[in-house]
């Protein structure tokens, strides 16, 4: 495992890199995008695991910090879901300058699955895979969320209430969306996602698609739905699948990081 810095000027990237491991035929390439805020530290520890899985079966892996978040360079305000697909395609670059002429999937999870559909145009050579677990494609209901965990955090683990912010919220499912679980939302970050719906973002894929969300995710269902709808030949599969990985919770509560069943599954897409 070897971190370092990657990228060009200013807009400087920090990643790991797992080679394969001693003894094993290198196979292929994975780049793992991750998905914000919170949600990317609770999957902070999977990703490491993943990645440590996916090496000792001759997979190279590549797990980075977008431009303004983790310990890549940058501030809150510099989020923003074009220039992170960039910064994607960045990371798929220094993947293959590491291991050659080999296929390389994405794996991006939530916010990073919209985030990797803009940066497959922007690959060469191109993503041969995405998998894109629970992905959000319904900004409004993502902010939504956003915002009532972030009203249950300030209540319940700070326990201090404010009748107002609850008013407040009730009246405007976005009116808490400025901030979540210490991570600033940016106004035109909170722009971008609201622009997110399952009918926008459904562009001709371009490479093999994998879609791995709830039982219940009407999301990505309508997603999937609508991109087979507009592009009939699309390689695009849906599976359903349920974990006990809680996307928004504080890790006080000692919730599970990384679920052996997600494990085994995200493996197996990966493999």
């Amino acid at each position: 495992m070897t971190p370092f810095y990657f990228g060009h000027g200013a807009r400087r990237l920090f990643g790991v890199f797992h080679p394969p491991d001693a003894g094993t035929t290198l196979r292929a390439g994975v780049v793992l995008a991750p998905p914000f805020g919170q949600e990317a530290i609770r999957v902070h520890r999977f990703y490491r695991l993943l990645a440590d899985r996916l090496a000792r079966h001759g997979i190279a892996v590549l797990r980075f910090d977008f431009y303004g978040t983790g310990d890549s360079g940058g501030e809150d305000d510099d989020a923003d879901l074009d220039a992170w697909a960039g910064d994607l395609a960045q990371a798929h670059r220094e993947l293959l300058r590491r291991i050659g002429d080999r296929r390389v999937t994405w794996f991006a999870a939530r916010l990073a699955a919209p985030v990797a559909l803009r940066a497959v145009p922007l690959s060469f050579p191109r993503v041969h895979k995405l998998v894109l677990w629970d992905p959000v494609f319904d900004g409004m209901s993502y902010l939504t969320q956003l915002g009532a965990a972030q009203l249950d955090e300030l209540e319940h683990a700070y326990c201090i209430p404010d009748a107002q912010w609850r008013r407040d919220f009730e009246r405007d499912p976005l009116a808490l969306s400025g901030e979540c679980f210490g991570f600033a939302l940016p106004e035109r970050l909170r722009a971008q996602i609201q622009a997110l719906t399952p009918r926008q973002s459904a562009s001709a894929p371009g490479s093999v698609v994998s879609v791995v969300a709830a039982e219940g995710d009407t999301g990505a269902r309508a997603w999937c739905e609508a991109v087979q709808a507009a592009y009939p030949g699309a390689m695009l599969r849906h599976s359903a699948f349920d974990h006990s990985l809680i996307w928004l919770s504080n890790a006080f509560p000692n919730n599970e990081m990384a679920p052996a069943p997600a494990l085994q599954k995200m493996a197996a897409e990966l493999e």
